[in-house]
């Protein structure tokens, strides 16, 4: 049989997962709108210009700048098959540390632009009655680690959106899936892809202040190959039954793994106070 051609919406193409991703769609014969915030000669030119390529210039944050990108990219290409919600940055701080704007500015990135993204497609993906959304998640949207605890929860905002958008969309032929990637070499340690607060509290240098100071050693030494997790990405976009939970890399599987164990623990150890709350009248013989 043959592999049906699908049309991918990909956002922050430029570089790191959505720049891989891009190369290997194309090369698996698909076609790809590819969005970036700037600079979209750059990629066209950095992928010598194929037929298979539309790249359109979109900030995620920007709800009108989506819905004209995605209008832009269906009139080209037609239909869209794969949405892969790729783009965000990281934030190394202490949540205290973290003001009220750097927050948001994490959030509108990670958590509202995707949101932005996945209303702006889904009408389209809704009347074709199928397609495949794949939200990128991270390790840290599993358990957490000092300094990432804020990043972390916009990923764990992400795991919670796509379960929410699996139960709401399959019966419309539609699947997602989050993917929580490890520690990959890609731009995402690099001071370009994330940012520390600029506020620093003496009381948490013991913890944060590690991460702080070795991000920028971890980088370019991460175990997990890109170019291997751009494979994974279209092994999930062309299964039949894709997963909606998919840690990447040993160390986003025993992240879950770990933080599974420790929850389930806690429950059990608790179970006799959190099961004592019913009404007295209502407690089963």
């Amino acid at each position: 049989m043959m592999k049906t051609q699908k049309v991918w919406f990909i956002t922050g193409a430029s570089r790191g997962f959505g720049l891989e991703v891009t190369k290997a769609a194309l090369a698996a014969g698909d076609r790809v709108i590819a969005t970036v915030r700037r600079q979209p000669e750059h990629l066209t030119a950095t992928l010598n210009n194929p037929p298979d390529l539309y790249v359109v210039q979109m900030d995620v944050t920007q709800e009108d700048q989506v819905q004209a990108a995605v209008k832009q990219g269906i009139a080209d290409f037609g239909r869209i098959d794969v949405l892969l919600n790729n783009a965000g940055f990281g934030m190394v701080t202490a949540i205290e540390e973290a003001t009220d704007a750097e927050v948001r500015k994490q959030y509108d990135t990670n958590v509202f632009g995707l949101l932005n993204v996945t209303r702006a497609v889904l009408p389209y993906l809704r009347q074709q009655r199928s397609g495949r959304i794949i939200n990128i998640s991270s390790l840290f949207g599993y358990d957490v680690v000092p300094g990432w605890g804020l990043y972390g929860s916009t990923k764990f905002a992400v795991e919670g959106l796509s379960q929410g958008l699996a139960v709401e969309l399959a019966p419309l032929g539609i699947h997602v899936t989050a993917v929580a990637p490890g520690l990959f070499t890609t731009d995402f340690l690099s001071t370009e892809s994330y940012v520390a607060t600029k506020t620093i509290i003496d009381d948490y240098q013991t913890t944060v202040g590690r991460m702080r100071n070795g991000a920028d050693a971890l980088h370019g030494n991460q175990p997990g190959d890109p170019k291997k997790l751009a494979q994974v990405i279209l092994q999930v976009a062309n299964a039949e039954h894709p997963p909606l939970h998919l840690p990447v890399g040993k160390d986003a599987v025993a992240m879950y793994q770990n933080n599974a164990a420790k929850v389930a623990q806690e429950i059990e150890d608790w179970l006799p106070v959190s099961a004592s709350t019913d009404h007295d009248d209502r407690i089963a013989a």
